[in-house]
């Protein structure tokens, strides 16, 4: 099993929003050939005025979408404390024994858990499944980050002892699996991990008012916070708390009941 990577150089200043930018290029990229084709049909053809205004409603609104996705990814990532991590070990008893950071393919966290929680028994898993994570952007996310230094594995049988985790952590990486009984399975097997008491920080995107009007349609990549609630309780986990970091993120820790 992996160990945890060394403490990372800290990002520059607009590293988050840059990240959101490369791993979604050619969305961004199909978005501004759109709307120059649109602005140049509505100059050039003869459309009745009604049809011109909604075209250009249209384009105003991509343009708009794309915008806003990279402002507010800016604060979230870059400006928000967000990626500081240092919030995380208040939402812990105490500092973990075992640990275990699971991701699927982009890890920019097990650097600075090394350094909140240091200890010997801190493991980084990659749970990416191709049949189960068909987004074009997760594959080129994988393509494009430097880590390599997690183990392999599967969500549905994860590589960790019975009971033998304090703390798992789920970063922006739940959401990947886009299929219920999938989500499901995995976080059965999240709860089998964790000690008795032991927490699950689950750290999330959610579907909802404030990620449409940031992401747009977008916003159907991420889960609805009834969902993970849901998991939660199919695995009997307990939600010990249940706040947001921006009004753009969601932050759940699940305990294991005694």
């Amino acid at each position: 099993m992996s160990a945890v990577a060394a403490p990372q150089v800290p990002p520059g200043r607009y590293h988050g929003m840059l990240q959101i930018l490369r791993f979604n290029r050619p969305m961004f990229a199909k978005t501004g050939a759109a709307a120059l084709a649109v602005i140049l049909a509505v100059a050039a053809l003869p459309l009745p005025r009604p049809l011109a205004i909604l075209a250009l409603a249209g384009v105003a609104a991509g343009l708009l979408w794309s915008a806003s996705s990279l402002l507010v990814s800016h604060w979230i990532y870059d400006l928000s404390p967000l990626s500081r991590w240092d919030w995380l070990a208040p939402l812990l008893p105490a500092p973990p024994r075992r640990w275990a950071s699971l991701h699927a393919g982009l890890d920019e966290t097990s650097g600075a858990l090394a350094r909140i929680f240091p200890s010997e028994a801190g493991t980084v898993l990659d749970f990416y499944d191709a049949a189960e994570m068909t987004e074009p952007s997760i594959a080129r996310a994988r393509r494009l980050s430097l880590d390599r230094a997690a183990t392999p594995a599967d969500f549905r049988a994860l590589p960790l002892d019975d009971g033998s985790q304090d703390a798992i952590f789920l970063i922006f990486a739940a959401h990947e699996l886009r299929r219920p009984e999938s989500r499901r399975r995995f976080f059965l097997e999240i709860a089998r991990a964790l000690a008795p008491g032991g927490r699950a920080v689950l750290v999330e995107h959610v579907r909802d008012g404030w990620n449409f009007i940031a992401f747009g349609p977008g916003f159907l990549h991420f889960l609805p916070r009834r969902e993970w609630l849901r998991l939660a309780a199919a695995a009997d986990l307990a939600v010990r708390e249940d706040f947001r970091i921006t009004p753009f993120v969601i932050v759940l820790v699940l305990e294991k009941r005694p």
